[in-house]
């Protein structure tokens, strides 16, 4: 299994024959490899999902959202009656 993290393509990357796009990835900006796409065409606005910095999938809007959603909740911290990794339940 892999993390997939979705980005947004902001502008193609000139220089690299169509093949890094800038995606925003949380308000970071980051060259993507698009090669591995079936269809690399993007525009300004496509979401894709990124992973280790290839994009491996376009998706849409809705799957981006649930793919960020997800994602915050592997990010929030434990609360102080959830059980600790290696701890013990009482």
């Amino acid at each position: 299994m892999c993390l997939g993290i979705p980005g947004q393509v902001v502008e193609m990357v000139e220089g690299y024959g169509d093949q890094l796009v800038l995606a925003d990835v949380v308000g970071a900006q980051r060259r993507v490899n698009i090669g591995l796409l079936e269809d690399p065409a993007l525009s300004p606005g496509d979401w894709i999902l990124i992973h280790m910095g290839l994009a491996v999938e376009r998706i849409d809007a809705a799957q981006a959202e649930e793919a960020l959603a997800g994602l915050e909740m592997m990010g929030q911290p434990r609360g102080e009656d959830s059980p600790q990794v290696g701890g013990v339940v009482s």
